[in-house]
């Protein structure tokens, strides 16, 4: 496959850890919003025009308590075990129905990336809720510069395969490598985002580094860590967790109250931090990203989940 945007240097020549989020220019915007490192739990920053207004929750929580399967099934296995996974040098494969195929390094891919275009704090949904303050860009941004040919209708993403440093990998908990997909119009849409880093630094290996899918109408496994390969298809892409138990994960997997999972009410959720004896709080649909509802416009959801 033909390699564009290639240059001689690595991503982490193009792009040290000191500069990773937008260069000096973002790294000095970011600790001027108080978006320096950990620290800045408690100082606010910059929201980009879909932020919420909810308080994040802290550095710690988000790093510590996490489902990425590659690294284990406990939520501490990740931070535990993902230290080993080396990230740099890292490329992305976009193929399929797109006008400019090829393996995208990181470096090539952030490049021109705005301040503007990269702070978004997001409601997530899985087991439980947190907000996230994510550093991020629209997916769009990415699959209009590769350009979208006519005949595409989905997106398909898969994570790294690397046993050796995600040990997970080694068990058939799930078939490898992990997949997710969404509609053209889902991943088209603003609120769609490849992150690459939350609370001013670059995203823990545990939270998917180095570049990672957030959706945040959807549950927390429709947005793909690791991510190593982009498709446009004509079809609809196959999905881990749907591939799984089609049952209980549909292709959608949009936060809806009133859509229960097969073993559970998904009516009521707890948010990540409040504490064991803490109230529960109604699940809002779409996870309260209003703005997505005219994508589903005449969809039977309780169907099509």
């Amino acid at each position: 496959m033909k390699e564009r945007f290639k240059s001689n240097l690595t991503w982490s020549d193009v792009t040290p850890k000191a500069t990773f989020l937008n260069r000096r220019a973002l790294i000095a915007g970011a600790a001027a919003l108080g978006f320096a490192g950990p620290a800045a739990a408690r100082l606010s920053y910059r929201k980009s025009a879909y932020s919420t207004d909810e308080d994040p929750n802290t550095f710690e929580e988000i790093t510590t308590y996490n489902n990425y399967y590659e690294f284990g099934t406990g939520k501490d296995d990740p931070a535990a075990r993902a230290g080993a996974l080396t990230t740099d040098p890292w490329a992305v494969e976009i193929g399929g129905l797109v006008e400019r195929p090829g393996k995208y390094d990181l470096g090539d891919i952030l490049k021109g990336v705005t301040l503007e275009e990269r702070i978004y704090r997001f409601r997530c949904v899985e087991a439980w809720s947190m907000v996230v303050p994510w550093i991020g860009f629209p997916l769009a941004t990415l699959l209009g510069r590769v350009g979208v040919q006519p005949g595409a209708k989905y997106v398909a993403f898969e994570t790294l395969v690397r046993p050796e440093e995600m040990p997970g990998q080694k068990y058939p908990i799930l078939d490898w490598p992990y997949r997710e997909g969404l509609r053209l119009d889902e991943a088209m849409h603003p609120l769609t985002i490849l992150a690459t880093g939350l609370y001013g630094e670059e995203m823990p290996n545990q939270n998917g580094a180095p570049i990672r899918l957030v959706v945040p109408w959807k549950y927390g496994f429709k947005s793909i860590k690791s991510i190593v390969k982009i498709s446009l298809t004509a079809d609809q892409p196959p999905t881990s967790w749907n591939m799984q138990n089609a049952r209980e994960y549909g292709f959608y997997s949009n936060v809806n109250p009133d859509v229960s999972h097969p073993r559970w009410s998904q009516a009521t959720e707890r948010r990540l931090g409040s504490g064991l004896f803490a109230g529960r709080q109604p699940t809002l649909l779409f996870n309260g990203y209003d703005d997505v509802a005219d994508l589903y416009s005449g969809m039977d959801l309780s169907r099509y989940y």
